[in-house]
């Protein structure tokens, strides 16, 4: 496992559900923080029932192990690695560049810290880091705690957007508010704009404040997150 993955690993597991194992090619039999190595994904869910992934290999390899995780039927994959070829993400259809999610008190897959993130009633959705980073402890001041914190991969290519996101925390009861973070560059906010519309015409929607950054950059500027485009 790469240093980052031994750095995050055992901060998930302070959570009430934890890792199970690890997968490193020709490393199965070992352990490694305490938890069992396999050779392949499949072997892995074969052995744990795991049904999700977090992936913190280098850029070469990233593409074959979200395959490789796919594959094995996971539900839920998690791509760390950033600078993975645009060539690879196409044939992927995933998108990388991606902290994670949380749930707090409860579980953490990926890399985003933990102690900022605490219980609560609001869904926040972000494309964006540093932004996140700055609003948590905000409305977490408020009482406003988070009941999910959800930030999809920042690479032009993305799979997970807005829009799923947003939908699951429509479904979710626990859910009361929801707070989105994007950006200027591309349609995805506008596509969440068109969801709630129809939420509020068949009763289903929920409030959702939503922070657009990039009112003071300059015409032409090449934004770099999820979904980006160049004007």
């Amino acid at each position: 496992m790469v240093k980052e993955g031994i750095f995050s690993l055992p901060v998930s597991q302070m959570r009430k559900q934890r890792g199970v194992g690890e997968v490193t090619p020709k490393k199965g039999g070992t352990e490694q923080l305490g938890l069992p190595v396999f050779n392949t994904v499949a072997e892995a869910k074969a052995e744990t029932k795991a049904n999700a992934s977090v992936i913190y290999v280098p850029p070469p390899f990233a593409a074959r192990a979200i395959m490789e995780a796919v594959e094995a039927e996971l539900d839920l994959v998690v791509c760390i690695t950033e600078g993975i070829s645009q060539h690879a993400m196409v044939r992927v259809k995933a998108a990388p560049n991606c902290p994670g999610i949380i749930k707090p008190g409860e579980y953490k897959i990926g890399i985003m810290p933990g102690y900022i993130h605490k219980p609560g009633r609001v869904g926040i959705v972000s494309n964006q880091g540093n932004t996140r980073l700055e609003l948590c402890p905000g409305i977490y001041t408020n009482q406003d705690m988070a009941i999910y914190l959800w930030r999809y991969g920042c690479d032009p290519f993305n799979r997970t957007n807005f829009v799923d996101c947003i939908t699951k925390f429509l479904a979710d009861p626990l859910t009361e508010g929801i707070i989105l973070i994007g950006e200027i560059g591309g349609t995805a906010e506008e596509h969440v704009a068109a969801l709630s519309k129809l939420g509020q015409e068949s009763g289903t929607d929920k409030p959702v404040v939503a922070f657009i950054a990039g009112l003071t950059a300059p015409p032409g500027r090449r934004m770099g997150h999820a979904g980006d485009i160049t004007l």
